[in-house]
């Protein structure tokens, strides 16, 4: 007698479709994260002083014995 084989395939056809769709789900996120969103523009103004310190003066060194 002969052998039957199934060769129906289809069985990854669900997985595909899920994992695609979350390729998709997280390249919208991914875009929305590093825009700032569909119309939000954020400004950054950033100013960074010190006031001008003066070093402390250094004592003489002490003379030599002699």
């Amino acid at each position: 007698m002969a052998e039957e084989t199934n060769t129906s395939g289809g069985g990854g056809t669900g997985m595909a479709f899920i994992i695609g769709a979350l390729v998709v789900v997280v390249a919208v996120i991914a875009y929305f994260v590093f825009t700032g969103g569909v119309s939000h523009k954020k400004t950054v103004d950033i100013n960074v002083s010190a006031p001008q310190l003066d070093a402390p003066k250094v004592p003489a060194a002490p003379k030599p014995a002699g």
